[in-house]
């Protein structure tokens, strides 16, 4: 099966800046720029032939305004995605694009590492949004750009130190590896995924049940002692 890449639409007037985006998009792995135009009324013309997956928009446009655009764009084309690249600093503008529903508001002069950035943010969205059948609070918060605040572990002390046997480190490693898995998983299955040994992650696991932040399915084969599952409450 062929790679499937994101596809992006860029709109932008300044012919120097519209090929900075171009080159810098194609080195991040999984984006595709298809198409580049300089106006609205170009990229509504596109779009009868194309629609992508990702705008890169400017705001100041030589025939109409780049929010007005995304309007335009979010009347018959929902699935579209846009990233406002732009000049504009007024509130209105930016009130408008959260409105409008762009994924983010990049302010020029463009950071490249800010540009980079944003774009992989955007790929880890769309993979989870793809991915994921249900969400928790905490997905909900990332998809909005929310900081999700770091939960008390059960077991600390005042100084903030884990039981004998916890590491930190693994222990948000194997938080972070639950919360991405839809279904229920083994300790054998956990551990060929974070590279640790079956006893290490079934410790870990256990600490989680012990928190009360996990939940054991208790599963009954023919041969052999019981199999315990794991899964997010």
């Amino acid at each position: 099966m062929s790679k499937q890449f994101i596809q992006v639409m860029i709109i932008e007037d300044d012919e120097t800046a519209a090929k900075i985006y171009e080159k810098f998009t194609q080195k991040v792995e999984g984006f595709q720029v298809v198409a580049t135009t300089s106006s609205g009324k170009q990229a509504l013309e596109l779009f009868n032939v194309f629609t992508p997956d990702l705008i890169l928009l400017d705001v100041f446009l030589p025939d109409m305004k780049g929010t007005d655009l995304l309007w335009e764009i979010r009347k018959k084309f929902r699935g579209v995605d846009v990233i406002m690249i732009t000049a504009a600093n007024d509130v209105d503008t930016v009130r408008e694009a959260i409105r409008g529903g762009a994924f983010s508001y990049l302010m020029k002069p463009i950071m490249l590492d800010k540009f980079l950035e944003t774009l992989e943010q955007y790929k880890e969205a769309r993979t989870k949004l793809f991915s994921l059948k249900t969400v928790q609070q905490d997905d909900v918060n990332s998809f909005f750009g929310i900081k999700n605040r770091e939960e008390p572990i059960l077991g600390e002390d005042k100084t903030g130190t884990l039981p004998k046997g916890i590491d930190k480190h693994t222990l948000k490693k194997i938080r972070q590896q639950m919360k991405e898995t839809a279904v229920s998983t083994n300790a054998d299955e956990l551990a060929k995924i974070i590279g640790a040994s079956h006893s290490t992650v079934r410790r870990y696991l256990e600490y989680l049940v012990s928190n009360n932040e996990l939940e054991v399915e208790i599963m009954y084969g023919t041969i052999g002692r019981p199999e315990r599952r794991y899964r997010r409450k």
